[in-house]
């Protein structure tokens, strides 16, 4: 993997989704994959790379993350799932697919919530899309899942993309991800194979095919991008 495969892959799916843009509508991007495959990466380049021709103060395009519909840790708690957050029964899937029509209307200012990994919570209204902007990219793990209620989310997108690289870099970025979390290593490993893994797996497997399929790890081009 180099810089330059990233900037190709960012490059092609911005002309993809140039290809399908219409005038006066939106276009509505869906970037999915497993954790830590490098999805949040492209979309956030993604979104960069269009607002670099912005002229006035409405951005181009808006990255309206999956994360921020993550269910609080105390109702998760009440529930018996605290350990298992990630995985799609542990997000308000119902509330971020009825968000991602409002956004697809574009008929008024909308705003969402961030997922804040330091505080481990979403932020209310932390992401505000502008009726007038061209370009949504929604990013998350479950976008292509053909279970209800995620299968509804398929006739919002004009284009989908799905990032990911081997199960074996996968589980290697998995448990590296929870090694920077201060785990030690044992730890590290069984939080990626007990929860993360599964999850991964359910991805590949369940996923609707995307228009886009990319293969690369971009999680080394810096931890300012959360997987």
């Amino acid at each position: 993997m180099t810089q330059s495969s990233l900037k190709d892959d960012v490059a092609l799916a911005i002309a993809r989704a140039e290809a399908v843009m219409q005038a006066g509508t939106r276009t509505v991007v869906g970037v999915a994959g497993p954790p830590a495959s490098g999805k949040s990466t492209l979309a956030e380049l993604m979104v960069e790379t269009v607002n670099q021709s912005q002229s006035g103060p409405v951005p181009r395009a808006v990255l309206l993350p999956m994360d921020g519909y993550h269910l609080d840790n105390r109702i998760l708690e009440s529930r018996g799932l605290l350990a298992r957050k990630g995985a799609p029964e542990t997000f308000d899937a119902a509330g971020f697919c009825d968000a991602v029509a409002a956004v697809k209307s574009a008929a008024r200012m909308t705003y969402h919530p961030k997922f804040d990994r330091q505080m481990d919570l979403a932020i209310a209204n932390a992401v505000a899309i502008h009726p007038e902007t061209p370009l949504v990219v929604v990013e998350g793990n479950y976008l292509l899942l053909q279970d209800d209620p995620w299968a509804r989310l398929g006739a919002l997108f004009d284009l989908t993309v799905f990032v990911s690289p081997s199960r074996d870099d996968l589980k290697k970025r998995l448990q590296q991800r929870w090694l920077t979390h201060g785990l030690d290593a044992e730890a590290a490993l069984a939080r990626a194979t007990s929860n993360d893994l599964p999850n991964a797996d359910r991805i590949l497997r369940d996923s609707a095919k995307a228009d886009l399929h990319l293969s690369q790890d971009y999680s080394e081009f810096g931890v300012r991008y959360a997987f």
